[in-house]
C-alpha cells in the first residue's frame, strides 16, 4: 500500500506538482522489486483536462525505488485505448490498440489502427505506428501496404473568386 500512494505522487509529480493522476479500474497490482505496477479492467486515467481510457495499463518504475520520489519511466495502455490531450493551447483526441507514453522524452506511440485529431487546426492522422514527440514537436507515422498513411488538414486558399 505504502508504493500505491508513492507511485501516484511520482506520477503527479510528472505532470505538475500542483495537479492530481487520478487513475480507476477494476483491478490493481504492483511489485516493488520490479517496479511494475499494473491497472486491469475499464481503466479510467484523469490529469486534470487529460484523460485515457483502456482495459490495461502498465506503469513502469524505476526498480526497488522504496517510495523514494522517481519518475515513472514508461506508461503503456492496451485494449481499446483511447485519448484526449491537451497541450500548448491544442486539443489531440485519438485512439489505437496500444499507447505507450516515455516522459522523460515526451513521446507517444501509437500502435495498431492509431488515429489522432489535432481539434483546433482540424488536423488528423491515420496509420499503424504513430509517433508524436511533444518536445520537438516531430510527427512520423508508418503505415502497411494496405492500409496507407493518411493525413488531413484543411487549407485555406490565398486567392478569391471574382
Amino acid at each position: 500500500m505504502k508504493f500505491l500512494f508513492a507511485i501516484l505522487a511520482l506520477t503527479s509529480m510528472l505532470f505538475a506538482a500542483t495537479e492530481k493522476l487520478i487513475i480507476d479500474s477494476s483491478h490493481f497490482e504492483t511489485n516493488d522489486a520490479t517496479g511494475l505496477t499494473v491497472f486491469t479492467g475499464n481503466v479510467k486515467l484523469r490529469k486534470s483536462l487529460d484523460k485515457l481510457n483502456s482495459q490495461k495499463l502498465e506503469i513502469f518504475m524505476p526498480p526497488k525505488s522504496k517510495g523514494k520520489a522517481k519518475e515513472p519511466l514508461k506508461y503503456v495502455a492496451t485494449g481499446k485505448v483511447d485519448f484526449e490531450i491537451h497541450s500548448n493551447g491544442k486539443i489531440y483526441k485519438g485512439k489505437g490498440d496500444k499507447v505507450i507514453y516515455n516522459p522523460k522524452k515526451q513521446e507517444y506511440t501509437v500502435i495498431g489502427n492509431g488515429y489522432i485529431k489535432e481539434e483546433v487546426e482540424q488536423r488528423e492522422l491515420m496509420g499503424e505506428k504513430i509517433f508524436i514527440n511533444q518536445l520537438s514537436g516531430n510527427a512520423r507515422v508508418v503505415g502497411k501496404e494496405d492500409k496507407p498513411v493518411r493525413f488531413i488538414i484543411n487549407i485555406e486558399s490565398g486567392s478569391k473568386k471574382e
